[in-house]
């Protein structure tokens, strides 16, 4: 159901994690259409890319990679049903509504046993769900602070980025330069875009 990668030394399970604090941690929810055929329509092909590197680049981190949740959890096909619903003008929230399906029906809690397993206790968590962040605490970790994953805007997902930041919460992607966040009057933020990351 579901595959783990400890960043740092350049495989599969090579990487060590120390002391178990302050780690990078990716959990990343399974997009066959973003992650494997390159989807436009969302980032989360960019997103689990993006992720990699940075814990590649930080020496050490875990990417706990969890199955079952495509389409925030409704599946391949109702996934796709709601994609031609959003062709017809509906967006990511509504589609999911009309077909009487969850907004969102992930759970995360099997994600946080396999960090806690892992020996991880407190973690920079890559996210721009807030979801995700309120569902991996407990299980005695920690979220010591949150590092957004910024990518591109695009025409072909832009609609959809807006839609998961003003109905969902998220953080939206870079702005057209390259830098910030971009908030709800689609102004870029101050801060320090560099490491990309925030304070819980």
């Amino acid at each position: 159901m579901l595959i783990i990668l400890c960043g740092g030394g350049g495989g599969i399970r090579q990487g060590e994690i120390g002391d178990g604090r302050d780690i990078l941690v990716r959990v990343h929810s399974e997009c066959l259409t973003g992650d494997i055929f390159g989807s436009a329509r969302c980032d989360c092909g960019k997103q689990l890319a993006l992720a990699m590197k940075q814990i590649e680049a930080s020496g050490r981190g875990v990417l706990v990679y969890l199955r079952g949740h495509e389409g925030r959890g409704i599946g391949l096909g109702h996934k796709l049903r709601a994609y031609n619903l959003q062709d017809d003008g509906r967006d990511t929230v509504e589609a999911n509504e009309e077909l009487g399906l969850p907004v969102d029906s992930r759970e995360y809690g099997i994600g946080a046993q396999i960090l806690r397993d892992l020996g991880v206790r407190t973690m920079k968590l890559m996210t721009n769900n807030p979801s995700k962040y309120v569902g991996l605490k407990g299980y005695g970790l920690a979220v010591a602070g949150r590092a957004p994953l910024l990518t591109p805007i695009t025409m072909e997902n832009k609609r959809y980025l807006e839609t998961k930041r003003d109905k969902m919460g998220h953080v939206y992607g870079l702005d057209t330069n390259g830098h910030g966040l971009i908030n709800k009057n689609n102004n870029s933020t101050t801060g320090s875009p560099s490491d990309g990351t925030s304070k819980a």
